[in-house]
């Protein structure tokens, strides 16, 4: 199975802590000053690359096309072609906003909508490229991706099996020899029970990928739990303050919570470790405060040890519980103090 896929100068993959995403979306509400915030903060929590989206609302769609009418949409009402209007983040910011995340320390990169994009995209040299979940079966666009020989990270939303499989061929025939899988449930927000994480370590078996979470949930526990099945990679929607409103705000972390994100992923990574059973190096000095038979009571030598006279308590510097019946009967070699730990030597076998 492939192991590891490298964006820039970051690896990724089974043997490296989890990569995390925090996506901008359209939290910026059409403000440079608060993209370049957005990104401050971003990097402030620790994230390891900031994500755009780039396209236009003519590119994404066209005036009249559809009003969304969903009672539990966070869009209910919304005419398409004028959410992504307030949504989409413009072009002549891209630079600022890549330039101020290569500053912080993060990689930039995007997720082009329409091949117009992925030219625009070339001429600010990303890194990598992102396929969002209701992209991945336009197949003009994946080979266009795929042709730049960057890697590629592909959302599997509302897809069927089928569906990520041709989109796969599609583009490992087109040239992409990095590929990473994201398990995504494309609902805003999306709930625990809707984003079955058995499917991680499936897709990565299934198409040999480095595999993540592109996660709509609120919190972090989902993402979280992602990585102990597997996944190397989590991208979450990201602002500075639900409060402030926007698009994707009421699903979108904190900069306190992308911060947990980054440290509790990583935990998480970092206890899945190996089978192992027996005494770690790290619990040597532990033994010693398992429990021993201890002398409850003075005794003389040829005493007869019973009930009364020994006690199982802490340090573990006696005989091991597991002989208390044995032991019961048998005499004492010697004399023995009160709070003495009995071993084998004390005992007439």
């Amino acid at each position: 199975m492939k192991t590891s896929v490298k964006i820039g100068n970051v690896s990724i993959g089974d043997n490296h802590p989890p990569f995390i995403i925090a996506e901008m979306s359209g939290n910026h509400n059409q403000s440079l000053d608060r993209a370049l915030a957005l990104v401050d903060a971003a990097a402030a929590a620790g994230a390891h690359a900031l994500k755009l989206q780039t396209y236009t609302a003519d590119t994404i769609t066209m005036k009249g096309a559809h009003t969304i009418e969903d009672k539990n949409s966070l869009w209910d009402g919304q005419e398409l072609h004028n959410l992504y209007k307030q949504a989409y983040t413009p072009w002549e910011w891209h630079k600022a906003i890549f330039d101020r995340a290569i500053e912080k320390g993060m990689l930039a990169f995007s997720s082009p909508f329409d091949e117009s994009s992925v030219d625009f995209l070339e001429s600010l040299n990303v890194p990598a490229y992102k396929i969002a979940s209701f992209e991945n079966t336009h197949h003009p666009l994946l080979r266009k991706v795929a042709a730049t020989g960057k890697p590629v990270i592909m959302s599997t939303g509302v897809s069927t099996i089928s569906d990520i499989d041709e989109s796969i061929r599609v583009l490992r025939d087109a040239g992409c020899t990095q590929l990473i899988l994201l398990k995504c449930t494309s609902t805003y927000p999306a709930t625990p029970e809707n984003t079955n994480l058995l499917t991680i370590p499936h897709l990565a078996q299934l198409h040999n990928c480095i595999v993540g979470l592109s996660d709509h949930t609120m919190g972090i526990g989902v993402s979280v739990a992602a990585v102990s099945l597997g996944a190397r990679v989590v991208e979450k929607h990201f602002t500075l303050r639900r409060a402030d409103g926007g698009v994707d705000s009421a699903f979108s972390l904190e900069p306190e919570e992308l911060k947990s994100l980054v440290v509790e992923s990583e935990r998480a990574f970092l206890a899945i470790g190996t089978v192992q059973y027996g005494i770690q190096k790290a619990e040597e000095k532990s033994v010693l405060y398992k429990r021993s038979i201890y002398v409850n009571m003075d005794m003389k030598a040829g005493d007869v040890i019973t009930e009364n006279n020994i006690r199982i308590i802490r340090p573990a510097l006696g005989l091991e519980p597991k002989f208390y019946d044995i032991i019961i009967g048998k005499k004492v070699k010697g004399d023995l103090k009160q709070g003495a730990p009995l071993r084998w030597e004390d005992l007439i076998t």
